[in-house]
């Protein structure tokens, strides 16, 4: 071989280089980025509940009627208890004669200020004898301008010791009156603090008089579950004993402090004038109207959205399901559950965990109990 025919084929050789790595990096149709298709799988199963109106004993809150108007009832002056008249549940009128106190050391409190009234007022006559005596004498010049002063300063302490002596027997009277304690109004004696015997203070309290002009339902809640709380909100209140008989109570009044221990503020609810519940009976209560549902929800089944509360109703047409945000109305929370007043109805399939990880119109699998 000439070295002119080596070069040419050399050249050509070369010349087919550059063809081969475009061919050796062909890559097969399958494994081409731009063209592969998007794999799927079924959707997945989603964790939810059907929205039901439970039966209302399992959503009840405990608590206790009482008077909206309540007294202390305690004596006035010290003393030892001989009687107490009236008991737990008793019904009482106006005026009417309560607990006594022993009298016979009040009484000898009475006759010993009485007798130093009489005993000031015999200093009193006897200054005053003696003031006009020492008068006419100076008159005359007999007696001294420094004699005339004494008997004016000891008319000035006899009349003051004769005005504390009486005022000292009234008060001693007074408290001999206190000895008796009466009902400033009609009502039910619904506490009892003292027993016959006991030797009692002024103020100290003996009994707890409720009256009858009103009666209040009184409860405790979180104060987590009073966000949802209207100015007010309206409960229905019954007896465990009589559940089929509902009455509506209004809220009245939140205590503005929580209880140090528990961590609950107390609610007065107040009860219609016909209730049919007695002053310290135990009744259960619940938020919303007498035959009104009440549908809860998790709280974790609640997605905050910027105008309110939205959840996820699972739509099942068939074999298919997706789901569809949902706005919400809530109410108070209580127990990890939320009060749902408008935007679902009982039946519906509420998502209830994984709410952050879906989209509108999503499809989902079949349904898991929570």
């Amino acid at each position: 071989m000439s070295a002119r025919r080596a070069m040419a084929l050399l050249l050509a050789v070369l010349m087919t280089l550059p063809a081969l790595p475009a061919a050796a990096l062909t890559l097969p149709e399958w494994l081409r980025f731009g063209s592969y298709a998007e794999v799927t799988g079924p959707p997945r199963p989603v964790v939810t509940e059907i929205v039901e109106d439970r039966d209302a004993n399992l959503r009840w809150i405990p608590g206790a009627v009482a008077s909206k108007t309540q007294v202390s009832m305690a004596f006035q002056t010290l003393g030892r208890m001989i009687a107490r008249h009236v008991d737990i549940g008793d019904r009482v009128e106006a005026g009417a004669l309560l607990a006594e106190l022993a009298t016979e050391d009040l009484a000898a409190t009475t006759r010993a200020a009485r007798a130093a009234v009489d005993a000031a007022e015999v200093q009193l006559s006897t200054a005053r004898t003696t003031l006009e005596r020492t008068q006419a004498l100076a008159e005359r010049n007999v007696a001294s301008a420094a004699q005339l002063e004494q008997a004016q300063r000891m008319m000035a302490s006899a009349e003051a010791a004769a005005e504390q002596a009486r005022s000292e027997l009234v008060q001693a009277q007074d408290a001999e009156g206190y000895a008796r304690m009466t009902a400033p109004f009609g009502g039910v004696v619904s506490a009892v603090h003292a027993n016959p015997g006991a030797v009692v203070g002024a103020g100290e309290p003996i009994l707890q008089l409720s009256a009858d002009d009103g009666r209040e339902a009184v409860i405790d809640l979180p104060e987590s579950a009073l966000a949802g709380l209207g100015e007010r909100a309206v409960f229905s209140v019954w007896q465990r004993s009589a559940p089929e008989i509902e009455v509506p109570a209004t809220l009245d009044r939140i205590e503005p402090l929580a209880d140090s221990a528990t961590r609950t503020r107390r609610l007065y609810l107040t009860l219609p004038e016909d209730a049919p519940f007695r002053l310290g009976a135990l009744v259960r209560a619940r938020f919303g109207t007498v035959g009104d549902p009440v549908l809860t929800l998790p709280v974790e089944a609640i997605l905050p959205v910027p105008d309110g509360a939205s959840v996820w109703r699972v739509i099942r047409e068939g074999e298919q399901a997706h789901v569809e945000a949902v706005p919400v109305t809530t109410g108070a929370s209580y127990q990890g559950r939320v009060i749902v007043t408008g935007g679902v109805a009982a039946g519906d399939e509420i998502v209830v965990r994984g709410v952050n990880s879906l989209k509108q119109g999503q499809a989902v699998g079949r349904r898991v109990e929570p």
